[in-house]
């Protein structure tokens, strides 16, 4: 598929029909309250949904209960073995690059402004990871797992953002296109999926081409039970190339949103990290994956550090050598790094399940208009030359 300035244009008028039917409804009805509240039990696949859901909630929740027909659960196993040997580069990506790059883009800063829900910042990291641990465990899509009530949610989260900003008259549709359109939602979607992988190729780790197309492709399952059109979205790395190239030279550039969001995921990881001697590292390793331009949109700190973080592919490729050649150091390796994962996860949660509640309000300040052998190594596809805007 081609992507082009017109084409993307298109998607910016495209919300997601059911989900911004179903919230319209509860609004409408006064129900958001009852509805967070009685899914705050709901956490698991195929639990019995509570007595006095309302009845379009109901509706949605059923239709949405499973994964698309389509899905490949061989592709599906492969990603999550690509997950389990490389859990905590992933989760490095990430915390480092994609979200990053979620803020290097002016108004989705702003979207990401607008909510209650960062009124800690470490609350959109914590429900990014939770959701990324839950989609790559091997009961994902069974019954008794949390993937599936957690993408019903976040699906339904996205479509109340979507309502306040239009209801509230502080989005300008006509010009800027609908919030959290489909152009946006595939950028998402990109940013999660082939960033991570542009990011792990930075950082030097080993990846097979195999191992990268299913971890691009788990992101496509997940992409389409969020609502995202399938028949625009990338089916392969070289189209998913396309597609985020095109989309951030779009779009990308410096905010005010963007630069403090920046410096309170800063400071959020320079809390976790012990001490102070390594706060630097967090700044130099954001500016290291993103780049320099978009790291100084970003207003992200130059530090001693920056030279450090450089050298940090070098010595993640002495381990994941040693990892290749050794099934004992691959096996170390690979507990280190789901410990690791682990108790980052448990910081960012203190310890809590996120439950990713529709928000009944907006900011009142807001003011815009181990996996298969690691042979024939993946490289990311080269950069694309998008025409010129229109």
């Amino acid at each position: 598929m081609t992507y082009t300035q017109a084409s993307l244009d298109a998607l910016r008028q495209s919300g997601d029909e059911l989900a911004d039917a179903t919230v319209a409804t509860l609004f409408e009805r006064g129900e958001v309250g009852t509805f967070n509240t009685l899914m705050r039990y709901v956490s698991t696949a195929g639990a019995p949904l509570p007595d006095g859901l309302p009845d379009v909630a109901r509706e949605y929740l059923n239709a949405t209960a499973a994964p698309p027909s389509w899905v490949d659960w061989g592709e599906m196993e492969k990603a999550r073995l690509f997950f389990i040997d490389n859990n905590v580069h992933i989760s490095t990506a990430l915390s480092f690059a994609s979200m990053p790059a979620c803020y290097v883009v002016p108004h989705v800063a702003k979207l990401l402004s607008a909510t209650h829900g960062l009124s800690y910042p470490s609350k959109r990291m914590a429900e990014t990871g939770q959701f990324t641990v839950y989609l790559m465990r091997p009961d994902a899509f069974e019954a008794g797992s949390r993937f599936i009530p957690a993408a019903q949610k976040v699906r339904l989260l996205h479509a109340s953002i979507r309502h306040h900003l239009r209801r509230e008259g502080v989005w300008d549709v006509e010009s800027a296109g609908v919030p959290i359109c489909q152009e946006d939602m595939i950028g998402g979607q990109m940013f999660f999926s082939m960033l991570v992988l542009d990011s792990l190729h930075r950082l030097g780790i080993h990846m097979s081409e195999e191992g990268a197309d299913a971890y691009y492709y788990a992101w496509r399952v997940v992409g389409a039970m969020l609502g995202v059109d399938q028949g625009a979205v990338p089916k392969s790395l070289a189209e998913a190339r396309e597609f985020l190239d095109l989309y951030m030279i779009r779009h990308m550039g410096p905010s005010a949103e963007g630069a403090l969001l920046t410096r309170q995921l800063i400071d959020l990881y320079e809390e976790i990290v012990p001490g102070t001697l390594f706060d630097p590292i967090v700044s130099a390793l954001i500016r290291h994956l993103v780049g320099d331009t978009c790291a100084d949109w970003l207003e992200v700190p130059r530090t001693p550090w920056d030279t450090v973080a450089r050298a940090v592919p070098h010595l993640l490729g002495v381990l994941e050598t040693i990892e290749d050649r050794s099934p004992l150091g691959a096996w170390a390796l690979d507990r280190i790094g789901h410990l690791t994962s682990v108790l980052e996860l448990s910081s960012l949660t203190r310890g809590r399940v996120m439950h990713y509640a529709i928000p009944e309000h907006l900011k009142k300040e807001y003011g815009v208009p181990s996996g298969p052998a690691r042979t024939g190594r993946w490289s990311p596809p080269a950069a694309t030359v998008p025409g010129p805007r229109r």
